[in-house]
C-alpha cells in the first residue's frame, strides 16, 4: 500500500509541477470561454495554449536543466530551498513576457491580465520567499489555478458550482497531501503556498470588480 502511495505522490508532483499549471489553465480558459460565453477562433486558442507553454514551461524548463547540467542544481524538483533562486528568476523572466503576451498581444480579457500579473507576482515572491523559507512552489501553482477560475468565474458574471469548488479544493488538498507524503514541505509550507497563490491571482481583481 505504501509503494502505492508514494507512486501516487510522485505522480501528482510530476503531473501538477508548477511550470506546467499555467499552460492548465490557458487550455481550461479557452474551453470554457468558447462554450460558456462565445466562440474562440482556433487560432487564437492555438496561439495562447502553445505561447503560454512556451514562456512558462518550456523556457524555464531549458533553463533548469541548463543549470543542471552545469551542476548547480540537483534535480527538476529542485528539492534544495538554496537552489531555487536562479530557476526561480528565469521563470520570473518567462511569466512576465507571458502576462504581456496575454494582455498586449492576444487582448485577453481583463481578468485574465489579472491572473497574468498575479502569477508573475506570485513567482517572484516564491523567489523572495525561498531565500529564507521552502514555500511550496507546487501549491502557490495551484492555488494561482484556483484563484484563476475564482477570477474567470467573476469575469462573466457567474459563480462556481458547489461541485468545482468542491473537487478545486479536494485536489488542492490531495496535492498538499502529496508533498507533506514526500517530506518537500511541511503543513505551513503548503498551505502558505496555496494561499499566496490565490492572494495574487484572484484577490486584487476581486477588489478591482468590487470597487472600480
Amino acid at each position: 500500500m505504501k509503494s502505492v502511495i508514494d507512486i501516487i505522490a510522485k505522480a501528482l508532483s510530476v503531473l501538477l509541477y508548477p511550470l506546467f499549471v499555467p499552460t492548465y489553465g490557458m487550455a481550461l480558459f479557452c474551453y470554457a470561454f468558447h462554450t460558456q460565453v462565445e466562440s474562440l477562433t482556433a487560432v487564437w486558442c492555438i496561439v495562447a495554449i502553445i505561447g503560454t507553454f512556451i514562456l512558462t514551461c518550456a523556457l524555464p524548463m531549458s533553463a533548469i536543466y541548463w543549470l543542471i547540467r552545469k551542476g548547480e542544481i540537483e534535480d527538476i524538483q529542485i528539492a534544495n530551498a538554496q537552489e531555487r533562486t536562479v530557476p526561480y528568476l528565469y521563470a520570473t523572466m518567462g511569466f512576465a513576457f507571458w502576462a504581456y503576451l496575454v494582455i498586449a498581444i492576444l487582448h485577453a480579457p481583463l481578468y485574465m491580465g489579472f491572473i497574468a500579473i498575479g502569477a508573475v507576482a506570485a513567482i517572484f515572491c516564491v523567489l523572495l520567499i525561498n531565500r529564507h523559507w521552502k514555500i511550496s512552489a507546487h501549491l502557490t501553482g495551484f492555488g494561482g489555478l484556483f484563484g484563476g477560475l475564482m477570477c474567470y468565474c467573476l469575469g462573466i458574471g457567474g459563480f462556481p458550482t458547489w461541485g468545482t469548488v468542491v473537487l478545486w479544493s479536494c485536489l488542492s488538498l490531495v496535492l498538499m497531501y502529496a508533498r507533506l507524503y514526500l517530506n518537500a514541505h511541511t503543513s505551513a509550507q503548503v498551505i502558505s503556498g496555496w494561499l499566496l497563490g490565490i492572494v495574487c491571482t484572484f484577490v486584487p481583481y476581486c477588489i478591482y470588480f468590487y470597487v472600480a
